[in-house]
């Protein structure tokens, strides 16, 4: 009788960090620092954004790979075949206010890239789909779900940052917690990374069988966490909150679902409520 154990290859990880020495494609140039890594492979990392290229000062990501290049260029290649395996759920556009548009980003997806890639990110899709560069305006935890802004061009997004940064931008968000909670416009404001934040907290539904609650959480600042930190310190974790909590079968139960601002484009008040059929499907 013959048994054969098969040993599992690692999932690849490196970094390559070269300036280039002659004339020639980016390609041949990553090939030859790289003789582990097929040209194939190295092609779909830098379609991913893996790929970065110091050019006139500036660090950007390189995508294609027949790009001319000349000698004294820093290229740089993280590849991570994890991170470049992924296939992230894509997110929905919900509307096209001209300058920005408004999308509904899905659990597990980032809202920007990293220097290991960006296909994984809402950025990079909202790109892909309008066909036009697009910028970040403000960001929302990988592991929630909802509404985000994406802007058109670099002054718009200057322009609706001010309104997150500045305190003008009204935000409600849901959440479904561990333990029953009756909750009227409770106010947190233990503080987030030593700054002064504040969260409002209403009970919408009580669930006594499962022994959740689905609260609506309403934050004028952003501070990194701030929901998930508040809700764990009243005792009622998120649930599938795997930092603050504990891990589920479910993703993260953090939705934002709704914003509303005076939009400096416009000079119009703007009022952006995701869909009921999304928050449903969202939240279970």
């Amino acid at each position: 009788c013959l048994s054969t154990v098969q040993r599992l290859q690692e999932p690849m990880r490196t970094t390559i960090d070269i300036t280039v020495k002659q004339p020639g494609k980016a390609i041949d140039a990553l090939s030859e620092a790289a003789p582990g890594l097929s040209r194939q492979k190295i092609k779909d990392a830098m379609t991913k954004g893996a790929c970065w290229w110091t050019h006139k000062g500036k660090r950007l990501r390189l995508r294609r790979a027949t790009k001319e290049l000349k000698p004294g260029i820093r290229l740089q290649l993280y590849y991570d075949e994890k991170v470049l395996e992924r296939k992230p759920e894509k997110p929905i556009l919900l509307e096209n206010a001209g300058r920005y548009t408004v999308w509904f980003k899905p659990h597990g997806l980032l809202a920007q890239g990293s220097q290991w890639g960006d296909h994984c990110s809402l950025l990079r899709l909202a790109e892909i789909q309008l066909e036009q560069p697009c910028h970040l305006i403000h960001r929302l935890d990988a592991d929630a779900a909802g509404l985000m802004l994406i802007a058109h061009d670099s002054k718009a997004a200057g322009a609706l940052s001010q309104c997150f940064s500045g305190r003008t931008m009204t935000k409600h968000y849901k959440a479904r917690v561990a333990g029953l909670i009756d909750a009227r416009e409770q106010l947190v404001d233990a503080p987030v990374e030593g700054k002064a934040v504040v969260s409002r907290v209403s009970t919408l539904e009580l669930d006594e069988t499962g022994e959740t609650s689905l609260l609506e959480i309403s934050i004028e600042t952003g501070r990194k966490h701030q929901i998930r930190r508040h809700l764990a310190g009243l005792g009622h974790p998120i649930i599938g909150d795997r930092l603050y909590g504990r891990p589920a079968g479910v993703p993260l139960q953090l939705l934002a679902f709704f914003l509303e601002f005076d939009c400096p484009l416009n000079k119009r008040k703007m009022t952006f409520e995701l869909p009921a059929e999304l928050s449903d499907l969202t939240l279970n």
